[in-house]
């Protein structure tokens, strides 16, 4: 990296070591598209406070920051149905262990990379900052798809996965949890392959656990709501809110059914969600009772709903979700789901607020469109922090041998989102970008971790 020029105007300065850093990262990491989006998104927002605090700058925590303490690639080989050996690989990054054990989930999905898996622990490290929760960032899966698998194929993965991934991991080292392609079924699997490994029972291993086995209640409903908890918040300090708002969540898993559940149960009608297929669109308000019951128990596709509602209409290809007119978008699936155009559309058609339930589901292009025409923006590391929360709560029943109940749990999850609010709303005002929580929930969980980086020694 260049010298720079320190008689340069700070905030110029500042830029200009900013921009060196992210250049050293793109040719580092090239072609890791995901990862230097999410690794850009951070380091433009944190401008005021390195101004501020030249030690950060001093003691290099951006580019310390951005390196992961190790990345792990392995082989996983298991066999079908009909007795063929397959070949997978796993990942695991494990970025920061600054305030607490590397935290994050596990993806099963044929799009996970190394680009997928590092921008995900990069998120994770604010993300779990921000919980207040003393728990690091990390993430990990593999490039398997459990679509089409037998219960046996994905058992029969699940064990050789963890045969692998458990020389890694441990309840004070570094704790999975799970993500898309990986619920309660895949987690059980593979905390049984682990106790077998190991000889010990140790709950604390993996989080979204079983019930009957150290898994902590509400557990399933946290990201869901969580999201929901935060938007809310953002709503009531613009005078509004979610009762009698139109609203249009994408996806269908856990995320997005428990996001429609506390919206509606908040006053909101839901009108649209969708699946890596299409989409479903019933202008009467969606039953939530049946996409549960094809989602969560028949396993079927969301095209199946209109069977059952003529009214309602399927669209194929899930993009198309954000034509429909809306108060409150909620982007529940995937990262990028909504681009510039897409924005655009949502703008053009009235939106009011977004609020980000998946892992970056907005391009940077799309942020800047809704931030630029006032829409209320809840960023993801900060609006869909529930689920990581929750499993930090489960982490300390685990440790204390306790189960709390649902509605201690949900209260939890309830002060955890709204504190997450404030910390981001006084953040963004107090380096000078009131109302940009992209900003406010930057800095806020930057801080933390960098404070902690720097009391700790290179």
């Amino acid at each position: 990296m260049k010298t720079l020029n320190k008689q340069l105007p700070k905030t110029q300065y500042v830029h200009e070591y900013v921009n060196q850093v992210f250049e050293t990262v793109k040719k580092r990491n090239p072609n890791e598209v995901e990862f230097q989006q999410a690794v850009k998104e951070v380091f433009y927002s944190l401008v005021p406070v390195l101004e501020n605090n030249p030690q950060y700058i001093k003691q290099a925590i951006l580019e310390r920051i951005v390196e992961p303490d190790r990345i792990i690639s392995f082989k996983v080989s298991w066999v079908d149905d009909h007795g063929n050996v397959k070949v997978n690989r796993g990942f695991r990054v494990q970025f920061s262990n600054h305030i607490g054990p590397y935290k994050g989930g596990l993806r099963f999905h044929p799009s996970v990379n190394a680009s997928i898996i590092k921008f995900l622990g990069f998120e994770q490290i604010f993300k779990n900052s921000l919980t207040g929760q003393p728990i690091g960032g990390g993430k990990g899966g593999s490039d398997f798809d459990p679509k089409g698998k037998s219960d046996a194929e994905i058992m029969r993965f699940c064990q050789a996965f963890m045969t692998e991934l458990s020389k890694y991991i441990g309840p004070d080292v570094d704790v999975p949890a799970g993500d898309i392609g990986v619920g309660a079924r895949e987690i059980g699997y593979m905390f049984g392959q682990y106790k077998k490994l190991r000889g010990a029972y140790e709950a604390g291993v993996l989080t979204g656990k079983g019930i009957g086995y150290g898994g902590s209640l509400g557990r399933k409903e946290a990201t869901g709501y969580g999201t929901v908890y935060f938007v809310e918040e953002m709503l009531k300090d613009a005078g509004a809110s979610f009762n009698g708002s139109t609203v249009v969540v994408s996806g269908s898993g856990n995320v997005s059914i428990y996001a429609m559940e506390k919206a509606m149960q908040l006053g909101a009608k839901v009108v649209a969600c969708s699946d890596s297929n299409g989409y479903i669109y019933d202008k009467d308000g969606i039953n939530l009772a049946t996409v549960k019951r094809l989602k969560e128990v028949e396993h079927k596709r969301i095209s199946e709903y209109v069977n059952e509602y003529p009214d309602a209409i399927y669209m194929e290809g899930y993009t198309g979700i954000w034509s429909i007119p809306c108060d409150i978008a909620l982007p529940c699936a995937t990262q990028n789901e909504i681009d510039e155009n897409s924005a655009a559309l949502l703008v053009s058609n009235g939106v009011k607020a977004v609020g980000e339930g998946a892992n970056m589901p907005s391009t940077l292009e799309a942020i800047d469109i809704f931030l630029d025409n006032n829409v209320l923006f809840a960023p993801a590391k900060a609006a869909n922090a529930g689920g990581v929360a929750v499993s930090a709560l489960e982490m300390a029943q685990n440790s204390a041998r306790q189960y709390w109940t649902l509605e201690e749990v949900d209260g939890k999850l309830h002060d955890i989102m709204k504190n997450i609010y404030t910390k981001s709303k006084q953040a963004a005002q107090e380096y000078g970008a009131a109302g940009n929580l992209v900003i406010g929930a930057n800095i806020a969980g930057f801080v933390k971790v960098a404070d902690a980086m720097i009391e700790q020694g290179i």
